[in-house]
């Protein structure tokens, strides 16, 4: 029995011995002691008052006398506002801490007998990972460890993108203008030499365009648009406001706004008719649908393209993961799961789930889910995105008959998850009460947004390589390394570059939309990664230093506690729940968190208190268990984010 179940068991028969409430012990709401007031835990005392017919303060008063009366584990309390702050005693907190310290699996959970599948990434193969792709990375990474540490059996999975007329514009820009170039003969990794055609093929599609625009059909198709009184009303209203954000945004960055920018012509044919042009108009849109249609009817030389241009992808992406500490259970290709979901479409119609129009579309009705009317197949018979989806759930099952499964995709696609998890749920899918969307916001680096195919994504190898460099800089400023190795050197450096990536990206709660700044991230004095392995960097160096000389037997001897020794031992306590409630909440970002509350607390108490030094051997044995709980608590915690904890830095 846990210390926060002893205190509810108490404070139930207190109730009932003294005002004759009946209450089970879980329903006693216990919350940890605020720092300002004296105690570990605080019994909330109002809903007694009624039946008890007693002020708060009177009832707190008569509760705090009955359980350090009665609860062993108590040895005091006080009574602030009506609301019962106990103190737990030292000898509970010693046992504890004397139970824990040499555990470096403390806070796991045994296993359940739960499987859970994590999808996360899920790139397109025509361009490399990026800023936004990082953001998804770490938190399905993250979630994953934290689910397993929960007792989970944990899946990880990602559906590669790779078909479709994005993918082809890359294969055509390549086909069109590589002049037989490859990753090899340029020395460009994979997926950047993939991405550059990419960008290239819109660089090739823009120039097309914008000739045509000015050419007799181009301004013909903008005069019969015009003549669209509702559609030119509806367009000036949403220039007025773009341009009035553009505006207040150019003042604040001191940039210069241009008008110009912002007329109808350049509206109609940036945002009304570019998709029409593509499909209907260029050239260039005409050969990559060819392309697309030749592909899908297995076309040998479009394949063999479609394949190298792939592999080239797949080698770069692995590189990345790689880099990022990131593995995968198994790879779904969206080339084998597009046409997965029909059999299911199917047999539900058949069912009345879903209904046919007359133009032979199949569609189901979610109106008293209050969501809408949702096309699952086409008129033609081909699928759409939710079919597929559909198709691969229940794929999935069949490879790992999971319990549940959580989708980490940003929150542009919300909706498109509450109609999937509905459409599983009718379906009757064993798994579909297990279904989890893990929301994200997007992210923002100082200077912007960013756009994949106008070249201006920041790519996540770049990122990785800006925030070790800036690891690198704080290092050689502060010359804590110079007797190391190069090698050891660098991998410290690694370590400490991806921890300030990792950790300031997984401290913002995952629904947040963020800004991430390289520089702030690798700060040892803010909320970062490297803040907190300095602290494990410093238990370690005390344990050194007190190697050989170490009797742990001693602490038993050591009273009273310090205030921060208790609220370290406290924090180690909470450890093992704080691990549950992350994993029922798939969010990572309490983890993190937690771990800079701990590291900030070891830091004051390494600040405040004497270890090698300390007044007595007993409080010098006892210092240095603690110190060595905190480590390993770090260690674990930080691993569960994906953070690797340096020894030295």
């Amino acid at each position: 029995m846990t210390i926060i179940q002893t205190i509810q068991e108490g404070v139930a028969q207190a109730v009932k011995a003294l005002y004759g409430i009946e209450m089970p012990a879980e329903k006693v709401t216990l919350t940890p002691t605020r720092k300002e007031f004296e105690g570990d835990y605080t019994v909330v005392v109002f809903p007694f008052t009624k039946a008890a017919r007693k002020k708060p303060d009177q009832i707190g008063e008569e509760l705090g006398a009955y359980l350090a009366d009665a609860v062993q584990e108590v040895s005091g309390f006080n009574v602030i506002k009506g609301f019962l702050n106990l103190v737990v005693n030292d000898a509970y907190w010693s046992a504890f801490l004397e139970g824990i310290y040499q555990d470096k699996g403390y806070g796991r959970h045994p296993a359940n007998g739960q499987k859970v599948m994590v999808e996360f990434s899920s790139p397109n193969t025509n361009k490399p990972l990026h800023l936004g792709h990082i953001r998804n990375i770490l938190l399905g990474w993250s979630t994953a460890q934290i689910l397993d540490a929960a007792g989970y059996e944990v899946v990880k999975v990602q559906v590669v993108n790779d078909r479709g007329i994005a993918i082809c514009k890359s294969m055509l820009a390549w086909q069109e203008y590589g002049n037989g170039a490859t990753p090899a003969t340029t020395g460009k990794k994979g997926d950047h030499f993939v991405g550059s055609f990419y960008v290239l093929f819109e660089q090739k599609f823009q120039e097309e365009y914008k000739a045509w625009q000015q050419s007799e059909a181009g301004q013909e198709a903008f005069s019969q648009w015009k003549r669209d009184e509702k559609a030119v009303a509806k367009a000036e209203k949403a220039i007025a406001e773009a341009a009035r954000k553009a505006e207040g945004k150019a003042e604040r960055e001191g940039k210069t706004f241009d008008p110009a920018d912002f007329t109808l012509e350049k509206h109609f044919f940036g945002s009304v008719f570019k998709n029409t042009y593509f499909n209907a108009h260029s050239a260039l849109g005409q050969k990559a649908k060819a392309m697309l249609l030749a592909w899908e009817a297995g076309d040998k030389e479009v394949l063999t393209l479609w394949s190298t241009m792939n592999g080239w992808v797949y080698e770069g992406f692995d590189q990345t993961y790689a880099k990022l500490g990131v593995s995968f259970d198994k790879l779904y290709f969206e080339s084998n799961t597009y046409l997965l979901g029909k059999d299911a479409i199917t047999e539900g119609l058949g069912k009345g789930i879903f209904y046919q129009k007359a133009d032979g579309s199949v569609w189901i009705d979610l109106t008293d889910a209050k969501l809408d009317h949702k096309l699952v197949l086409r008129s033609d018979g081909t699928s759409v995105y939710i079919t597929q989806d559909i198709g691969t759930a229940q794929e999935r099952y069949k490879d790992f008959g999971v319990d549940k499964m959580v989708y980490v995709v940003a929150d542009e696609q919300d909706y498109h998850f509450q109609v999937l998890f509905e459409t599983l749920k009718r379906l009757g899918e064993p798994y579909a009460a297990g279904l989890h969307h893990l929301s994200y916001g997007m992210v923002d680096l100082p200077s912007g947004k960013m756009k994949s195919r106008e070249g201006t994504v920041v790519d996540a190898d770049d990122l990785v390589a800006e925030v070790v460099s800036e690891a690198r800089a704080n290092a050689q400023e502060r010359d804590t390394l110079s007797a190391l190795s190069k090698a050891e050197q660098e991998e410290i450096i690694s370590q400490v570059g991806l921890s300030a990536l990792k950790f300031f990206i997984i401290k913002v709660q995952p629904q947040k939309r963020m800004t991430f700044d390289p520089k702030e991230s690798v700060d040892m004095q803010g909320q970062t990664g490297p803040y907190v392995q300095n602290a494990y960097v410093r238990v370690q160096s005390v344990l050194r230093k007190a190697a050989g000389g170490v009797d742990f037997g001693g602490a038993k001897a050591y009273g009273p506690l310090a205030n921060i020794e208790r609220e370290l031992i406290g924090q180690l306590y909470a450890f093992p729940a704080l691990i549950q409630e992350a994993a029922e909440s798939y969010d990572p970002s309490g983890i993190a968190n937690f771990c800079y509350d701990l590291a900030k607390n070891y830091h004051r108490f390494y600040h405040d208190h004497s270890i090698l030094n300390a007044e007595s051997a007993a409080a010098k044995s006892f210092r240095l268990m603690l110190s060595q709980a905190v480590a390993n608590t770090l260690r674990t915690g930080m691993n569960l984010l994906g953070i690797e904890m340096p020894e030295r830095m």
